[in-house]
């Protein structure tokens, strides 16, 4: 199996190395330590940013996108994470919902967003699905329960839906201009048969932000509250059909979230071993450096090695995806998707507690980088990661 990297995805990769090392690296502690959540968003960074590809990077060449390939994909975000986790998420968020857009939107749908977004830098997007009531359950709804999941509630009047409800934690939610809102249509039926999924311009009467949510690690990225007050959206904004947002929001889209996740994480452990290297060959204790102790070794070794799984991990996964979406029936099935979210939780966390090891009290106290790689590392998967594992086993348990 030819695992070798194309020419463009070998230039797509050193260009966001590059960007990385000259450009979000010498920013990331400065934006990280900013104490309210509001300011560490730096939109210089994303103009910048955009401006080589990275924010349209996934749509494709047909709408004036780039049309790259998920491998691609997953090269550029463990790039950009090993400069900043936060902000490469920041980048593939936009990924992860033009991939929606170019799936399941009509042409003129595609006509009214997919181009503004391409024109505009600080064109960001967002996908309002958590509730201060509904979180997990809204990924693994019961079939016979229809109080679980989504409660912001749409009722048709005419030729819009009013929206009344309120979101929280939503990526995005103080930046971006365009948010994927699942609702309830139906509240009498399961969560499946009862969503309708809208595309809501930032714009839009009746909708506002509201708290910014601070947070541990991820700090640049922003969380925030959205709150619909007889929010008016035309019926022409529906993605799929009424009821259909469910099946709309799933298909050759959905394993992406749990890829995106992954490679991220994969930048983070990068940066970590690199970090921690760099420690073990300069620091010296009992007169010794580092490097020339065991224990150091173990833990060195321990780090390589499972960074080293995640990046296979990783890329088999990305392959997959490409494969699929080219009609390869024998990985469409595939778990992958599902569970190397999993494995790169358990790594990221392991590397980044290693690296604060080996960094000993200065890596608590003194080194931020190694503190912020943890911080960092704690906050990265967020979207449930208890559904990533059960999910895969319940499909092959069929």
């Amino acid at each position: 199996m030819d695992f070798s990297l194309t020419e463009e995805q070998r230039a797509w990769q050193l260009k966001a190395r590059k960007f990385a090392q000259e450009e979000i690296a010498p920013i990331a502690l400065e934006r990280d330590r900013i104490a309210d959540p509001r300011e560490t968003f730096d939109w210089e960074i994303i103009r910048k940013g955009s401006r080589l590809g990275f924010r349209t990077a996934a749509v494709s060449k047909e709408w004036g996108g780039h049309g790259t390939d998920i491998v691609t994909q997953a090269l550029v975000m463990a790039e950009l994470a090993k400069g900043d986790s936060a902000i490469s998420k920041a980048f593939s968020q936009c990924w992860k919902w033009s991939h929606l857009i170019a799936a399941v939107c009509t042409r003129e749908q595609k006509e009214r967003f997919l181009k503004p977004f391409l024109a505009d830098d600080t064109y960001l997007l967002g996908a309002a699905i958590t509730e201060p009531n509904s979180g997990s359950d809204s990924r693994m709804p019961p079939d016979d329960d229809p109080r679980a999941g989504y409660r912001l509630k749409a009722e048709r009047e005419g030729d819009e839906w009013i929206l009344n409800g309120e979101k929280c934690y939503i990526a995005h939610g103080s930046v971006g201009k365009l948010f994927f809102v699942y609702t309830r249509t139906n509240p009498n039926i399961n969560l499946r048969e009862g969503t309708t999924l809208f595309l809501v311009p930032r714009d839009t009467p009746g909708f506002r932000v509201g708290k910014v949510f601070n947070k541990m690690g991820w700090r640049f990225y922003q969380n925030a509250e959205l709150i619909f007050e007889n929010a008016r959206v035309p019926h022409a904004n529906i993605i799929g059909e009424v009821n259909g947002g469910a099946r709309a929001g799933s298909g050759e889209t959905f394993g992406f979230g749990e890829l995106e996740l992954a490679a991220n994480a994969l930048g983070v452990c990068d940066a970590a071993v690199e970090m921690a290297m760099l420690q073990a060959r300069t620091g010296r204790t009992g007169g010794k450096y580092l490097s020339e102790q065991q224990t150091i070794q173990l833990k060195l070794s321990r780090m390589h090695m499972l960074t080293e799984a995640l990046r296979s991990y990783v890329l088999r996964t990305a392959w997959e995806r490409d494969r699929a979406a080219r009609g390869d029936e024998t990985v469409r099935d595939s778990v992958n998707a599902d569970l190397v979210m999993a494995f790169s939780r358990d790594a990221i966390r392991q590397v980044t507690a290693l690296n604060m090891d080996i960094h000993g009290a200065a890596g608590a106290m003194m080194h931020a980088g190694a503190e912020k790689l943890y911080r960092d590392a704690l906050t990265t998967h967020v979207a449930g990661d208890i559904v990533q594992r059960l999910t895969p086993m319940k499909r092959l348990l069929r």
